[in-house]
């Protein structure tokens, strides 16, 4: 797994670095090769967020937390991730058969429930080219965190989403 860091306001010492590979290494059994894991440790206020996301074939793991030291932030990252991966174990079991022994030995089943079944809503909606601004109107007006649209510049689909820190982000096809 190749890891690669980003920090934010801050400054990340090596210490940092080498505890985290020490951390993540034991999920390396799981993921193949090729995956990739950004960890990126923001500044804000005198708190510190860390976030990691796993990108491996295709499945992408994202955690994030925020505490006063960014080691604290990193062991809870650490957990949730591992809860992230006991909770999509089935999942993960028929996308990685050969490493179904491995998945067995580093996430013993913890009170996690089977696999859930979705209850799935499908609403059909008109979808005309607008501008991203008019995105952002139209998904305020409707009281929605995210609003499917394609963009008038590209006509592409889009998508915008209201954050968590209150801004928008928006999310574009790549090719």
């Amino acid at each position: 797994m190749k890891i690669t860091y980003t920090a934010r306001k801050v400054n990340l010492r090596d210490n940092f670095k080498e505890l985290c590979e020490k951390k993540l290494s034991k999920y390396q059994k799981i993921f193949s090769e090729e995956a990739v894991a950004s960890v990126v440790v923001t500044m804000y206020k005198n708190r510190q967020t860390v976030e990691v996301t796993v990108n491996d074939k295709g499945m992408i793991f994202r955690v994030e937390d925020t505490k006063d030291e960014m080691n604290d932030a990193l062991d809870c990252v650490v957990d949730n991730l591992g809860r992230q991966l006991r909770k999509n174990k089935t999942k993960l079991e028929r996308r990685l058969r050969e490493n179904i022994s491995k998945i067995d030995q580093l996430l013993p089943d913890e009170d996690i429930a089977e696999e859930e079944e979705f209850d799935i809503r499908t609403k059909a909606v008109p979808v005309k080219p607008i501008s991203v601004e008019e995105a952002i109107l139209q998904m305020n007006m409707l009281s929605h965190d995210f609003f499917v649209f394609i963009n008038a510049e590209t006509d592409e689909i889009n998508v915008v989403y209201k954050r968590k820190k209150g801004n928008y982000g928006l999310i574009e096809p790549e090719r």
